[in-house]
């Protein structure tokens, strides 16, 4: 059972739900709000279902239809008890336009960060959310520091919308897995919902550290990628970065169209290509000296110890790919020196191949000056590209395609 905790007047209650203490009575007339005994008979689950009952009449749904509903016991709004919905922030008592004159910062950039929290652009009146404070500070801080209202109203949208994502596949697995599944059995709405809740609450203390740990694991990759190609910058303009006769090479695939795969027949079809994709990658690279390093959506980083097993085996896939009925690949290959951390592979090169690999279009396997020179007579002729200029990198990078001889 969940325990519902009161403390809140009516008027508390209006003022923390957004809504008029009027709309409170009639919520309590129609029996969707019961308060306890006291002076403060409304819970935070309260505040939770007043929000809730305005926008579902905001959106046309008739209170009286609702009310009817609860009384029959064909649903319940008792799930909003749940200490789960103690993660989501509740309206502060600060407006837009108080925090704007207080931290100096631009009612764009406010409305930035809500609009990332995926809700409507507010007023200069409006209420923030609790979380939105969070978020403000970090970006008061931010700017403070230099970053330019542009970029940082950028960034947040970006933040935002790669947030939403995880969101809504998190929400669209717990359908999936556990909503419908119950439905299926002959449960209630009202039972699933109550079920979902109770569930929800046990796991919600162990989701947030989750995805905060795989935020940090994220970070700790991205930011040491940063720190040795800073390095090697600085071996560059001191003359002690030297080449090696024979580097390994680091080696992108992606399969071409799979984002348009997904979209027009679904992720289901979608992961079954990826996993006919991944076998393939598997033991192809095995035979040619490589191994893959991770996976990354569509595509693959596969490290070889010499750039004359990657360009073997890219070419080698590429021709396999269509006959397995898989979308066409485009591949990158660069040589060079090689960082090693925690399984993973740092440096410059891997970054060229990675640019590389984005530059080629279907069927193609371009590869960097370094691997034409390091690959030897293999079987193949490289055609001259030139110098191009690709994404990230800030000068011209001499590529070329590999094709088979003959």
């Amino acid at each position: 059972m969940m325990c519902r905790v009161t403390g809140f007047t009516r008027n508390e209650l209006a003022s923390r739900a957004d809504v008029a203490p009027e709309d409170v009575d009639r919520y309590v007339e129609a029996g969707i709000l019961p308060p306890a005994e006291g002076d403060a008979p409304f819970s935070e689950g309260d505040v939770r279902r007043a929000r809730f009952l305005q926008g579902l009449e905001q959106g046309g749904v008739p209170l009286d239809a609702v009310a009817t509903a609860v009384r029959g016991g064909h649903f319940s709004f008792g799930f909003f008890d749940a200490p789960y919905w103690d993660r989501f922030g509740g309206l502060s008592d600060t407006t837009y336009a108080q925090v704007s004159s207080e931290t100096g910062l631009g009612l764009d950039v406010l409305r930035a960060v809500r609009e990332s929290l995926g809700y409507a652009s507010p007023s200069p009146e409006d209420r923030l959310r609790k979380d939105e404070l969070e978020a403000i500070s970090l970006v008061t801080m931010a700017m403070g520091l230099g970053v330019s209202q542009e970029a940082m109203e950028r960034q947040i949208r970006l933040w935002g919308e790669n947030v939403r994502r995880i969101a809504e596949a998190d929400a669209a697995f717990w359908y999936e897995q556990v909503v419908n599944p119950l439905l299926e059995s002959g449960m209630t709405q009202s039972q699933v919902l109550s079920a979902n809740a109770e569930a929800s609450n046990a796991m919600s203390p162990l989701l947030d550290p989750a995805l905060l740990s795989m935020y940090h694991a994220q970070s700790e990759h991205t930011w040491l990628a940063g720190v040795v190609e800073s390095i090697e910058a600085v071996l560059d303009e001191t003359g002690l970065h030297r080449s090696v006769s024979r580097p390994p090479a680091m080696c992108f695939l992606d399969l071409a169209g799979y984002t348009r795969l997904t979209e027009e027949e679904g992720d289901e079809a979608a992961a079954e290509v990826a996993s006919a994709f991944g076998a393939m990658v598997r033991r192809g690279s095995n035979g040619h000296g490589g191994q893959p390093v991770k996976w990354l959506g569509d595509g693959v980083m596969v490290h070889f110890r010499e750039p004359l097993g990657a360009v073997g085996f890219a070419l080698e896939l590429r021709d396999d790919v269509p006959t397995a009925g898989l979308p066409p690949v485009h591949v990158g290959i660069a040589a060079g020196p090689l960082i090693f951390q925690h399984g993973d592979y740092f440096g410059r090169t891997v970054n060229l191949a990675a640019r590389i690999a984005a530059y080629a279009t279907a069927h193609q396997v371009l590869v960097d000056q370094e691997t034409t020179r390091a690959a030897g007579d293999v079987g193949v002729e490289f055609q001259d590209l030139g110098a191009v200029e690709l994404k990230g990198v800030a000068a011209p990078v001499r590529i070329a395609e590999a094709r088979r001889r003959g």
